[in-house]
């Protein structure tokens, strides 16, 4: 575990945008068990690649017209069994930090692992995710 002094502005990058976090294994059920509609799972994380690409990606991405319905996030290596939890959502995947899941209707239909965010841009990230945005998210009106 961190020091959560050192993890809170890490965390905060997400959650001023509107992702709301879980920091329970109750809070990720109550959120994505049976959910309707689209949610983004974003494992977050302490290491360089999710400072430099997956968390700059996500503020890109959901400023594009159709985005998921939910915005969540989870904080690998703080809060252990949320981050368990969500991880039991990806189905098939293997767990890695950062990682970003899109979920329709409380199934997996999305999915970015470590090995595809470290060492490309932020840039290049959003476009993976606005391109699933387009495929399984209903249009909306970004914030």
């Amino acid at each position: 575990m961190y020091d959560e002094r050192f993890v809170t502005p890490m965390r905060q990058e997400l959650t001023q945008l509107g992702v709301e976090e879980m920091r329970t294994a109750q809070e990720v059920d109550a959120k994505l068990k049976g959910a309707q509609g689209t949610t983004l799972v974003v494992v977050n994380s302490v290491c360089g690649c999710a400072a430099r690409n997956a968390r700059p990606a996500v503020a890109k991405a959901i400023q594009h017209d159709t985005r998921p319905d939910t915005l969540t996030t989870v904080f690998a290596g703080q809060d252990v069994e949320a981050v368990q939890r969500a991880r039991s959502y990806f189905t098939g995947y293997a767990p890695s930090s950062p990682q970003i899941g899109l979920l329709k209707d409380g199934k997996l239909v999305f999915m970015l692992e470590r090995h595809q965010i470290e060492g490309r841009t932020a840039d290049d990230i959003a476009q993976d995710l606005v391109g699933a945005f387009d495929k399984y998210c209903e249009e909306t009106t970004a914030a």
